[in-house]
């Protein structure tokens, strides 16, 4: 059993960038990475840009101005202002050329087309330069970023419809148990809904992983060993829902070793999620996650998370992490590192009640994991710890 650093220096170490490219709309690319530097087609903003509802005026020694017109946002006209004139101006709007200063309205006053001046003007005051933003030809985003909405938007306003991406990963999960059967049908006594393939699907969908095929498998050896076999050859990355564990109905890692998948680690020194398990045949990546729903999830997100970001191109990636202040009270038992459900609010974090690895309800709450290392034993109220900050918004 390993412990939890060494868990994600293995992963970390064991992950590849993807390699191919894939062209997509802009706006359909939101949480991809450039494959490549953007380079701005136009000048931002492409004219000298008004940033204040006013007046554009051709600075004189006087304080009053003569009106010759009216600029909105998006008109195409051109005054041309001799000293001594000022044309009305709307945020956005473009400047004339012959205008070297915007005076907001409020410092003004206008009557029969003549507009008096109340305080000292400053050349080029509240004019957005020609390409205050960026340049032509500059670069607008670097390789390797990752596309925010902001993002998005930033190279919209450039007119760039189509961008060079990494490819995302595709990825396959696998649930196995008998005694799961899937929302909606009548629950016999034993059985229970399936959710962690909707679970982890979903956290998928929320990062925008959408080439996802979801499979399952009772248990039984001989069709663990088929599907698992069909889902590495086809996916780059299988994450498999239970059956990792040692009990007569595991097959799961049996199956893996007979596939020759090379393991490269099983059970983490933690809580919950121990019997986590990460393994490669070529290219291939192999996460075998505890049946547990909330272990599935949390190991989803330490572990899985940050791989699937890098294999996506994402090299810079780091879990968000926080120092925060606990509200809470927490005596740990055992030895092992844990990860708690919290809620994390302006720099403090409260753990929640119902910890087991068993109980999603916690978790439904929660947009924090407070990290709980080996050596610790307790935390009090007003101790500071850490946090990771889930990514569920």
């Amino acid at each position: 059993m390993i412990s939890v650093k060494q868990a994600i220096n293995i992963v970390l170490n064991n992950i590849i960038s993807s390699k191919e490219s894939v062209q997509l709309k802009v706006s359909n690319a939101t949480g991809y990475t450039l494959f490549e530097d953007v380079i701005s087609p136009i000048n931002m903003p492409p004219f000298r840009q008004s940033a204040m509802d006013g007046y554009a005026i051709y600075i004189y020694n006087k304080s009053t101005y003569t009106l010759v017109g009216e600029v909105k946002a998006g008109d195409h006209h051109h005054p041309k202002l001799k000293k001594g004139e000022a044309v009305r101006i709307f945020t956005g709007a473009a400047v004339p050329d012959s205008a070297n200063a915007v005076i907001m309205q409020e410092k003004t006053n206008v009557k029969n087309d003549v507009l008096t001046i109340n305080s000292q003007v400053s050349l080029n005051e509240n004019i957005r330069p020609l390409g205050e933003q960026i340049l032509k030809d500059q670069i607008a985003l670097k390789k390797g970023t990752l596309l925010t909405p902001a993002a998005i938007a930033f190279l919209t306003s450039l007119g760039i419809t189509k961008i060079g991406t990494y490819k995302k990963p595709s990825i396959a999960i696998v649930v196995t148990g008998n005694e799961l059967i899937e929302a909606g049908q009548p629950l016999l006594y034993g059985q229970i809904y399936e959710s962690n393939a909707t679970m982890i699907n979903a956290a998928l969908k929320n990062l925008n992983y959408q080439n996802v095929t979801i499979h399952k498998v009772d248990d039984n050896y001989g069709n663990t060993l088929n599907l698992l076999d069909t889902v590495i050859t086809n996916h780059d990355v299988v994450l498999v829902s239970g059956g990792i564990s040692v009990g007569d109905y595991d097959f799961v890692g049996k199956a893996l070793k007979e596939l020759e998948v090379k393991q490269l680690f099983y059970k983490v020194k933690q809580k919950p999620g121990k019997p986590l398990y990460f393994g490669k045949k070529g290219s291939k990546v192999i996460f075998a996650l505890p049946g547990n729903p909330a272990a599935a999830l949390s190991c989803f997100y330490i572990y899985i998370y940050s791989a699937l970001q890098i294999m996506s191109g994402n090299l810079s990636f780091s879990l968000t992490k926080t120092k925060a202040t606990s509200l809470s009270n927490y005596l740990k038992k055992g030895d092992r590192a844990q990860f708690l459900k919290a809620i994390y609010n302006n720099g403090n974090v409260t753990i929640l009640e119902g910890q087991s690895s068993s109980m999603l309800h916690t978790f439904a709450l929660a947009n924090a994991l407070l990290y709980v290392p080996e050596n610790t034993e307790s935390i009090k109220r007003d101790d500071t710890v850490e946090v990771i900050l889930l990514p569920i918004n």
